[in-house]
């Protein structure tokens, strides 16, 4: 098969996500037949290098031998099970591994199978706790300016990105926004640190005022992903914690993005040494190869919901809740942290990108160079409106897969990337840029 053979039947037959099918009528989609590490292939022998993690999942690389190996043992003697009145040992193992790394209190896992799932969770369990507690009234939510949090109805609730939710803003319910702590809006000679206590103070008067009808406050912690990779000070998580605990607010910490050492700790609350009442987990927990999110809580949230009457139980549910395929590719990317010593490792890697990234966030076009982590990203000052176009497809010819948000650029590349594969990556980012002018 041939890569035009692939991408018309595919035009003919798929509606791809996040898209307008009819800019493919001059993008045309890119083809990938197998994967190896960074890199994707296409039907013809080329190779792009994923940047991006294929939508930030791919932690340890594509086709990792030792995940296949865990799920191929895993396909030989349990497929799936409903987890409705029945257990397995993935589930369990995962379970108690996830409560041994998070936060100190998280006890008490729910499994789905994606992000927004995870939010729709959450936020049904933070209002149903109130109502079980007798304070109905708290059935409204806050999240940050630019949020994003997922594109089910319940999630667009609560994400601040009229892209995605403008079309459907009759179905929505309409929840509060408070400003972002993203340290690109501090004023000039403002520090991120004080910023981020500023937008905090914002923060605590709207609880002062709205305390009493509001379930739970949903956050990215320090980076906000469509916001254009926002980054923001750790400061800003220690007061809001504080602030949630002070009015009675559950704290919902959406790391289903930034969660997996993808900040530079395995979760990005440690970084403010917090523990949220809710823990949002995803995209790379099984290391980017099966559907599976998983939202913990406390136990103080567990309780609530514990009783004889059914209608106070938790009853939400999907087919493949805490599937054994993708519960036993999360144990083995858990085992990779473990036995790679990944975070520190990281840590490595991200010195020296920033080293190598010198020319690019030096470039005279180039805004608000910034790392946290194993995340990169950039504004480029372009007078071209198709600038993420323009560059997604300059940087396929260059051998790189970019995603761009609006005129930031942005890489979050799997964990296994090389010295050598860094290089190649700045360098022909680079040339991209200096190519659209």
């Amino acid at each position: 098969m041939t890569n035009a053979d692939i991408i018309g039947r595919s035009l003919a037959n798929i509606w791809h996500p996040c898209t307008q099918m009819k800019l493919h009528e001059q993008l045309p989609l890119v083809p990938v037949r197998r994967g190896a590490g960074v890199w994707l292939y296409d039907f013809e022998q080329n190779r792009y290098l994923d940047a991006v993690s294929s939508w930030w999942v791919n932690l340890f690389g594509h086709c990792n031998p030792r995940i296949n190996q865990a799920i191929k043992e895993q396909l030989d003697t349990l497929e799936h099970v409903m987890l409705a009145g029945f257990t397995h040992e993935p589930a369990v193992l995962l379970s108690e591994r996830l409560s041994s790394l998070a936060p100190a209190g998280l006890g008490h896992c729910f499994y789905a199978s994606d992000g927004a799932s995870a939010t729709e969770i959450a936020l049904k369990m933070s209002a149903h706790y109130w109502r079980n507690t007798g304070k109905p009234d708290k059935c409204s939510f806050i999240s940050l300016q630019n949020s994003y949090h997922g594109e089910t109805l319940g999630a667009l609730s609560v994400t601040d990105v009229p892209l995605f939710k403008a079309a459907y803003g009759a179905l929505i319910r309409q929840n509060a926004t408070v400003p972002s702590p993203d340290s690109r809006l501090a004023e000039q000679g403002e520090s991120p640190e004080e910023y981020a206590l500023r937008c905090a103070g914002r923060l605590e008067a709207y609880l002062q005022q709205h305390h009493a009808g509001t379930a739970a406050l949903i956050i990215e912690p320090l980076i906000q992903g469509a916001a254009g990779m926002a980054m923001y000070h750790p400061v800003y998580l220690r007061k809001a914690r504080e602030l949630c605990s002070r009015y009675e607010v559950h704290l919902i910490a959406d790391e289903i993005a930034v969660g997996m050492g993808r900040t530079g700790t395995l979760f990005a609350c440690e970084q403010a040494e917090i523990c949220p009442d809710f823990l949002l987990l995803s995209k790379g927990i099984t290391g980017g190869y099966l559907p599976l999110s998983v939202v913990m809580t406390t136990d103080t949230v567990y309780q609530a919901y514990y009783s004889n009457d059914v209608g106070r139980g938790f009853l939400h549910s999907h087919s493949y809740t805490g599937n054994p395929l993708a519960c036993r590719a999360a144990l083995a990317t858990l085992d990779i942290f473990a036995a790679d010593n990944t975070l520190e490792t990281n840590r490595s890697k991200a010195a020296y990108m920033n080293r190598v990234a010198a020319p690019l966030s030096s470039h005279e076009r180039v805004r608000n160079f910034r790392n946290t982590g194993m995340v990169w990203a950039f504004e480029v000052e372009t007078a071209h409106t198709d600038f993420a176009q323009r560059l997604f497809s300059v940087a396929l010819e260059h051998g790189v897969l970019l995603r761009p948000m609006g005129k930031t650029a942005y890489f979050m590349p799997p964990y296994v990337i090389s010295e050598q594969e860094m290089d190649f990556l700045m360098a022909q980012t680079l040339e991209s840029i200096n190519k659209i002018g």
